[in-house]
């Protein structure tokens, strides 16, 4: 069964600056269990002008109550914790103004599958009132396939006119891996299939809004201080999740000696002080 989740937002910045908050927007202040982000290609292509990049992410998670207690202990902690994979490809026509994404988890895909497209689309193009505007539209796709194999098998036995208990898993070898065999036959794939994805909605539900709310707060980090501003969240979001001490606020209002050297290229104050105090050895 496929279970499709959509959403549609709308951010007041021309495209251009959408998608440079996107490739921006890892961590921020409703995305911290992003641990690392990585391109793993990027080029424009020569005949269509379309940059289009691949990236990796690898995001902290913890598996909801309701599936872990279907999956063996092995593939999480103790407390449901792990950590997996995301492949992330975009395509953005600034001629055209546009840009499609496509989000997709790499690990327990035999669980829970989630595949998120998004499409965004610069409305200042169509329309006449000339105000920057960004129109995005998301479409989550969420498929369990947890036992899908064993339900072929047992439907092929019952073509062959087989029992199902004679073919509803594969012989094997090592006596430790029967037990896995009577766990999965003891339960309904349809219904592990169904409870999974519907708890894979409720999650998806939570995180698109998290999604919208972390792209304003990087869109407005970019317009307050621009891409340093961007950095400083960054790095402000970064040390919270490593658990470091808090970063201290200075006022930068108030001239400080360093910012004078930074502004006029000049020795600062104490050291100017040095340079006229008449030498007593001369």
């Amino acid at each position: 069964m496929k279970i499709y989740q959509s959403s549609a937002d709308y951010f007041g910045y021309s495209l251009p600056t959408v998608s440079l908050a996107y490739f921006l927007r890892y961590p921020n202040p409703l995305a911290k269990h992003v641990l690392s982000t990585d391109t793993i290609s990027q080029h424009i292509d020569p005949a269509t002008k379309r940059l289009h990049t691949v990236r990796l992410h690898l995001k902290k998670s913890k598996v909801p109550a309701g599936i872990l207690k279907f999956l063996p202990q092995t593939m999480s902690g103790p407390d449901g914790s792990s950590q997996t994979y995301v492949l992330e490809k975009s395509v953005i026509d600034v001629k055209e103004g546009w840009m499609e994404t496509e989000s997709r988890n790499m690990e327990f895909t035999g669980v829970l599958s989630v595949v998120e497209k998004q499409m965004y689309r610069d409305k200042s193009l169509a329309d006449l009132d000339g105000l920057p505007g960004t129109r995005c539209n998301t479409t989550v796709t969420l498929v369990s396939r947890l036992g899908q194999t064993l339900m072929k098998r047992r439907k092929a036995s019952a073509t062959n006119g087989h029992s199902p208990q004679d073919v509803a898993a594969p012989e094997v070898e090592s006596e430790e891996e029967q037990p896995k065999q009577g766990w999965l036959a003891s339960l309904s794939t349809a219904g592990i299939q169904r409870t999974i994805e519907l708890v894979g909605v409720k999650r998806t539900q939570r995180a698109l809004m998290n999604s919208s709310k972390g792209m304003e707060i990087v869109l407005e980090r970019l317009r307050n201080g621009g891409i340093k501003g961007v950095l400083e969240g960054m790095r402000h979001d970064r040390m919270e999740v490593m658990g470091g001490p808090p970063m201290i606020e200075h006022d930068t209002s108030k001239p400080t000696p360093w910012r004078e050297v930074w502004q006029r290229g000049s020795h600062p104050p104490n050291e100017r002080q040095k340079e006229d105090r008449p030498n007593p050895y001369d």
